[in-house]
């Protein structure tokens, strides 16, 4: 314990990492910035360096603060969670993107909270990458390679992909017998990389010669979808996410292949809080609802 900083320094200097303010920390801590300031620097001389650069318009962490940081945040959330109230400690609260949100999670969250009826569950759909030390968030689910540092990420579903249109735009075209006869049609988001990815698995190549054709990005596969559905054009989305609308006809998804580029969701959350009764709940609920998904 000799090596130790005092307690009310590192506390201090937690809250000024995570606000990247002074002025925010006093506020947080009930304390004085000058009180702040005068903890920081006991901290700062106890290492023997300076933990932030004070610039004009705020300040940010040297090599040091942020290699401190992290760890001291974790150990701050482990206190947190320990001593958390129990009407804290029953809510959980979850950032995750808009077409999971909408296609896949929503559905799905009401079984959970009858599962486990003492929770208060809040969810927010963004594509925004939330930043857990600063927001009220719990955990979220992220689309890449799981590779967060300073996060636990779990591996829910690969995202594979394939193309979809209208039942309009095929009889405006005619009947698709082959992938080659996805080139001339519209594309909608023809600047994603799936495009090239799926066309490459079905053995199309596209000839340079082609002229560009200008593209219609949304964003997020739940916008394009509509798109796909008012007939303007094909989509390349994620069957998983589309089956409602591919039962009731809406979507039409004219060849069984389906390719990806390995990505996938994942659940993830800072390491502190693995343990905390409503995360390990929510874990092992969206695990089943991946093993039970029949894809």
């Amino acid at each position: 314990m000799e090596n130790l900083p005092p307690l009310a320094a590192l506390r201090v200097f937690e809250s000024v990492a995570r606000h990247l303010s002074f002025t925010a920390a006093a506020r947080d801590l009930g304390m004085t910035q000058a009180g702040v300031s005068y903890q920081v620097r006991l901290l700062e001389e106890r290492l023997g360096g300076p933990l932030f650069l004070r610039k004009p318009k705020g300040i940010e962490l040297t090599a040091l603060g942020a290699r401190l940081a992290g760890p001291t945040r974790e150990a701050f959330d482990l206190l947190r969670a320990a001593y958390a109230p129990q009407a804290e400690a029953d809510s959980l609260s979850i950032s995750t993107l808009q077409t999971l949100a909408g296609n896949w999670l929503s559905q799905r969250l009401g079984h959970f909270q009858s599962e486990n009826p003492h929770l208060s569950v809040r969810m927010e759909a963004s594509d925004h990458l939330v930043d857990f030390a600063r927001e009220d968030i719990d955990v979220a689910i992220r689309f890449g390679d799981g590779n967060w540092p300073g996060l636990a990420a779990q591996r829910l579903f690969t995202v594979d992909f394939t193309p979809m249109l209208s039942p309009a735009l095929i009889a405006r075209h005619g009947p698709l017998t082959g992938p080659e006869q996805i080139v001339p049609l519209p594309w909608i988001a023809r600047d994603d990389p799936s495009w090239g990815i799926w066309l490459a698995a079905a053995g199309v190549r596209l000839s340079c010669d082609d002229p560009p054709r200008p593209s219609l990005t949304l964003g997020t596969q739940i916008h394009e979808a509509r798109l796909a559905m008012a007939g303007n054009g094909v989509a390349m989305l994620t069957p998983r996410f589309f089956r409602f609308e591919l039962a009731a006809g809406a979507l039409v998804q004219p060849f069984a292949l389906t390719a990806t580029d390995g990505k996938a969701y994942w659940l993830v959350h800072p390491p502190a809080r693995r343990n905390r009764p409503a995360i390990r709940a929510f874990r092992r609920f969206l695990l089943a609802e991946v093993a039970g998904d029949g894809a």
